[in-house]
């Protein structure tokens, strides 16, 4: 009988923990590793409607992207968001398993199907990890030429909908074709992505200022890399179909993929007149 333990050896295997970052959470945080499995579901965020989905479709396991308690907590009360969750699936007997910047970082993870969806052919890792050149943080390769416009417009098909779209900065007939992309909030890596000399920089909340700085010093050369921002949760979705495809077949058990969209925003509104 497949158990949560063979999952959980299987998700380690395909995405090391020691990839993760220092601050990162990734791992069991909820389930006895001991018990049956025969269905498990995947998702970006452990919300409370994604757990409720979890326990109605009779998974034994959810395994999400973000981590339930990345920072400290003192309480799971139920009445704390935190907590709900972790009352919610510990009922439902579901256990809550987390791949987190690992799986930004290994292979056929975030990244990766980010890539493959723009139509990328992935040259090397953003920030390559110490031990192994071939991971690593985010992913920089080639599409063909093509206008930022319609590099732009070409993430969106990729992506799925959400309220606040997809956004670029630069000039929309500019022509890109060296692109690094990083899944999630990852305004941290500019730095890397101006050394790798990328026409486009794809990521997801590029702040304000952040972004300005980065626009402002592009200037000096010749106004690349251009931004493409997209929403955090759908860059960081396209993986979980695969990995859970590829779960199911390895362990001999069922596995889907969360219906919930968990990004925050709802709506969308047109500023001026």
């Amino acid at each position: 009988m497949t158990t949560i333990a063979d999952a959980v050896a299987w998700l380690d295997a395909r995405f090391p923990p020691r990839l993760a970052e220092d601050w990162d959470t990734p791992g069991l945080a909820v389930g006895d590793p001991a018990r049956d499995l025969t269905h498990v579901m995947f998702a970006v965020d452990p919300t409370r409607d994604v757990a409720r989905e979890a326990v109605e479709c009779g998974a034994q396991l959810l395994v999400t992207h973000h981590p339930l308690m990345l920072r400290g907590v003192t309480t799971v009360a139920a009445t704390s968001a935190v907590g709900a969750v972790v009352h919610a699936l510990i009922e439902g007997g579901c256990a809550l398993y987390a791949a987190h910047t690992n799986a930004d970082a290994g292979r056929g993870g975030t990244n990766d199907a980010l890539a493959q969806a723009f139509g990328m052919s992935v040259i090397a890792p953003l920030v390559a990890d110490g031990a192994d050149a071939a991971l690593g943080s985010g992913r920089i390769g080639t599409v063909r030429e093509q206008t930022l416009a319609d590099f732009a417009a070409t993430v969106a098909a990729a992506l799925p909908p959400t309220a606040g779209g997809v956004v670029f900065a630069g000039d929309a007939d500019a022509p890109v074709s060296r692109v690094a992309v990083v899944g999630g909030s990852g305004g941290s890596f500019w730095d890397a992505a101006v050394a790798a000399n990328v026409d486009v920089f794809v990521t997801a909340d590029m702040r304000h200022h952040p972004a300005t700085d980065a626009r402002e010093s592009a200037r000096l050369r010749g106004g690349r890399p251009f931004l493409v921002n997209v929403s955090h949760a759908a860059s960081e979705s396209l993986w979980l179909s695969a990995t859970a495809d590829q779960l199911a077949a390895d362990l001999g058990i069922s596995a889907s993929v969360s219906s919930v969209n968990t990004d925050p925003w709802t709506g969308h509104v047109p500023s001026g007149r």
